[in-house]
């Protein structure tokens, strides 16, 4: 189903929970799937006592694939035009993901109808993990 500008308006927002308890689990998949074995990502004891931070953590781009699909449950399949994020803050086995995008501005470019969306995740303590911006085709 697609986003049609007749159902939308600047300032509306959609919301949803990404993942509840991110799993250490979730992390080393991600890894396998990405082919990212970053160490701090996968490796207990390196990323303590080499890296210096308390525990492994997730890649961001697995926190943006998860924003991202936020993004296509609200605009539809095959909708985005761009979607580009800046990580924020690290995502920690444990938490807690919601993520939230805004109609920013309806517009209408080369006869073809355009959502730009500001998009944010934030974690369970409300601490902004994710921003970013997206554009969808819109019917």
């Amino acid at each position: 189903m697609a986003l049609k500008s007749s159902d939308i308006k600047v300032g509306d927002t959609h919301s949803q929970v990404l993942v509840e308890d991110l799993k250490r689990t979730q992390i080393v998949q991600y890894a396998g799937a990405s082919g990212d074995y970053n160490p701090v990502h996968t490796d207990e004891k390196f990323v303590t006592e080499v890296a210096g931070y308390p525990t492994v953590f997730a890649h961001g781009m697995l926190t943006m694939g998860m924003t991202g699909k936020l993004l296509t449950d609200f605009v539809g399949d095959g909708r985005l035009t761009k979607y580009g994020v800046r990580f924020v803050n690290q995502v920690w086995p444990g938490d807690t993901l919601t993520g939230t995008c805004e109609i920013a501005e309806i517009r209408e470019e080369d006869g073809q109808k355009l959502a730009d969306l500001t998009v944010t995740t934030v974690n369970q303590d409300g601490a902004t993990v994710l921003t970013g911006n997206a554009t969808a085709r819109i019917d």
